[in-house]
């Protein structure tokens, strides 16, 4: 079935390109569709099918895999591609969109006859590249085994936490994780923000904290990139944003009080106001100075 199956990956931004790369290096037939076709452009040079719409991408194909920016996106996506999309089809939704934004989902999922699997990943742009994303997924039993053909190319663990993918339990979890995610980018870039306030030298602090029950590897990653003053992003301040605002909502509606996730989404939102937005989470660091 692996050596058969079609593969429709829309949206191919930092994520959507690396893992559509992995599942055409596995020998799978894969086409692709982004809003704005010259990202997907270099994919063609791995065997992939560029195309111009989602309508395109999907017609004849057996899974769909939707990796866009937020619910929104992918609602939209999907409906340019109702006219091809056939009943049966498998629909992995690995997006990050939050809670509420998965029941319009799944109704259209219903609504056209797909199988809907409520899939968003861990991982970011390295992690993806190699394969090694850990999908935090829901859906019924018996579609696992296809969508295990697509899984297990682009991740190095899949987490089932439900039987259906309408009720979002895999969106849940991953708004918990990213949580934890955005404590320790906005923490790495404050206590360094602090370090340079107080004149401490940043690698001081790095070296009263290593290898101790403080010492992360996140910590290091973002440290590094904070001290280099180059951002390249596997995790954009924009979408750092966008999750901090979407889990910020969920715990309101939830009656949690997140006063981390509050603080955190205005640190991103000063620092895409100072033209940080493209730039890797660490940037937000930026926002610890200035207006």
């Amino acid at each position: 079935m692996a050596d058969n199956i079609s593969i429709a990956v829309l949206g191919t931004g930092i994520m959507g390109t690396a893992m559509a790369r992995n599942l055409a290096g596995a020998g799978l037939d894969v086409r692709a569709w982004n809003r704005t076709r010259a990202k997907a452009e270099p994919l063609a040079a791995d065997g992939i099918r560029v195309v111009d719409s989602p309508e395109q991408a999907v017609d004849g194909a057996d899974v769909v895999l939707t990796m866009l920016l937020d619910g929104p996106a992918v609602l939209d996506a999907l409906r340019q591609a109702a006219p091809t999309l056939t009943p049966g089809t498998l629909w992995l939704q690995m997006s990050t969109t939050g809670v509420e934004e998965v029941t319009p989902l799944a109704d259209f999922a219903r609504e056209h006859g797909l199988r809907f699997v409520d899939a968003p990943v861990l991982g970011t742009k390295v992690p993806a590249e190699k394969g090694e994303l850990t999908i935090l997924a829901a859906g019924p039993q018996d579609v696992r085994k296809r969508a295990a053909v697509v899984f297990d190319v682009v991740g190095r663990a899949t987490q089932w936490v439900g039987e259906d993918g309408a009720n979002g339990a895999g969106s849940r979890l991953k708004l918990v994780a990213n949580s934890w995610v955005l404590t320790l980018v906005s923490g790495a870039g404050e206590a360094l923000a602090l370090a340079e306030g107080l004149g401490v030298e940043p690698r001081d602090f790095l070296a009263a904290v290593a290898d101790g029950p403080l010492d992360v590897p996140y910590l290091r990653m973002k440290a590094e990139l904070i001290l280099s003053g180059a951002y390249p992003a596997s995790f954009t301040v924009s979408t750092a944003r966008k999750d901090a605002r979407l889990i910020s909502e969920a715990a309101e509606a939830a009656g949690v009080r997140m006063d981390l996730a509050a603080a955190a989404a205005e640190r991103f939102r000063r620092a895409e106001e100072q033209g940080h937005g493209d730039e890797d989470g660490a940037a937000a660091y930026h926002a610890s100075f200035g207006g």
